[in-house]
């Protein structure tokens, strides 16, 4: 969950029960009653920010799962394109002006006529877990020579970011 998701609902919370508190202290005044409508206030207050966090990230689920088969099938329509891992490299991930993740991807054509390449670059947390994919593509690239692209996540990603090949084709 991103930390401004989570002080956001811990603000809501707070500010459900700092409002009962003041609203139960004008019925019968006791102590125990504020404290009980408060408790339930942040009770209903509270479920409705969980609900909402976790709808937010059922979406960024869907979202991920949505740009993974998006980036399979951008590579599956490539006919005749041979595995070229082994010849794509990644720079360092660095954050654009926008926000975006975004990494330089270079490509080297070790056949002997110009090849075109598209490289799926998965980007990951510290932890290993996904958070983006895309697919770049490094056209043109003469034989015997490099060719260099920019993936761009399709979002701002938070924390220390990692980036590496998924699939590579050569066609």
């Amino acid at each position: 969950m991103a930390p401004h998701r989570t002080r956001w609902a811990t603000g809501v919370i707070l500010t459900a029960i700092m409002a009962a508190a003041l609203a139960a202290c004008s019925d019968d005044g006791s102590a125990s009653s504020a404290v009980s409508k408060a408790a339930s206030a942040a009770q209903s207050v509270g479920g409705q920010a969980t609900a909402a966090v976790s709808s937010l990230a059922s979406q960024a689920s869907e979202a991920l799962a949505s740009a993974t088969a998006e980036a399979g099938r951008r590579l599956d329509k490539i006919k005749g394109g041979v595995d070229a891992r082994g010849d794509v490299r990644l720079g360092a991930p660095a954050t654009a002006s926008d926000g975006r993740t975004t990494v330089e991807v270079t490509a080297e054509n070790t056949e002997d006529s110009t090849k075109s390449f598209a490289v799926q670059v998965n980007f990951k947390d510290s932890g290993g877990n996904l958070l983006d994919t895309v697919v770049v593509t490094v056209s043109k690239v003469p034989a015997g020579k490099s060719g260099t692209g920019t993936a761009r996540s399709t979002h701002e990603l938070s924390g220390k970011v990692k980036a590496e090949a998924g699939r590579a084709l050569r066609y």
